[in-house]
């Protein structure tokens, strides 16, 4: 167990990049941004283009913090070649310092595929939210014999190279148990405070996306009902002609 565990949150846009980068030692560009951003049901129809302008973005707005960015459903597992051009692909236009993708056992062979070739990869096991489909929908994992195999993942994406390993939705007990054994950092998403660090999708945390809200997130803010107060707001003065005033308009005295 780390002794200063590692945080991280999910970042889109350069603004956002820039407000979490001094408090982050990992921003992930995730493709979470299909339903953040995008409005999509899944991450399933998030391309590769999306996620190179997203890592762009954020690589622009962050000064300190690693950046890492998901690889899109697709785009990876037809082979370690496929995989291993899209995370060339993807470092190469946007300077990002790492690749993470899904998959345990049977990725291991394409994370080594990688990193044997100099590109540091982060694993994710636990739920898959690009098999969401094979698990019977966004769910908590690790009971009965799924336990047994997140182990076996968990073993195989350290043994191949990652560098960490995202674990989530998983039940704590094996979420802790894998932190325990695993000689790389593991960091959770509703999964256990033993984690080596823990990432939430950025506009979860700060109370921006409303449509739902996993049971482990914490919201740290309540941004959405302040962005709809200073909407209203603004909407009212537009209409009542009270903006915009003599400040902001040019060629005419203040307070006129």
């Amino acid at each position: 167990m780390l002794d200063t565990p590692i945080v991280s949150l999910t970042a889109y846009t350069t603004p956002m990049a820039r407000l979490m980068d001094p408090h982050c030692d990992l921003l992930l560009v995730g493709d979470s941004l299909g339903m953040v951003v995008y409005g999509m049901d899944s991450t399933l129809g998030v391309t590769t283009e999306m996620m190179i302008a997203h890592g762009q973005a954020v690589v622009r707005g962050s000064q300190n913090a690693c950046v890492a960015i998901d690889l899109p459903f697709g785009s990876y597992q037809q082979s370690p070649q496929q995989a291993f051009q899209t995370a060339a692909e993807v470092m190469a236009r946007t300077g990002a310092g790492c690749v993470k993708l899904e998959g345990g056992v049977e990725m291991a062979e394409t994370i080594q595929f990688l990193t044997q070739r100099g590109i540091p990869v982060i694993g994710h096991i636990g739920l898959k939210p690009q098999a969401v489909h094979t698990h019977g929908g966004f769910r908590t994992v690790g009971r009965g014999e799924e336990a047994e195999q997140i182990m076996q993942d968990a073993q195989a994406v350290t043994d191949a190279g990652a560098f960490a390993v995202v674990i989530e939705s998983t039940l704590e007990p094996l979420a802790r148990a894998i932190t325990e054994k695993l000689p790389i950092p593991t960091i959770g998403i509703g999964a256990s405070p033993a984690c080596g660090g823990q990432v939430l999708v950025g506009e979860d945390m700060l109370g921006l996306f409303t449509d739902f809200t996993p049971r482990f997130v914490k919201r740290f803010g309540n941004l959405a009902e302040q962005v709809d107060k200073a909407v209203a707001d603004y909407a009212h003065a537009v209409r009542q002609r009270q903006f915009p005033s003599a400040e902001q308009c040019v060629g005419l005295p203040k307070g006129k």
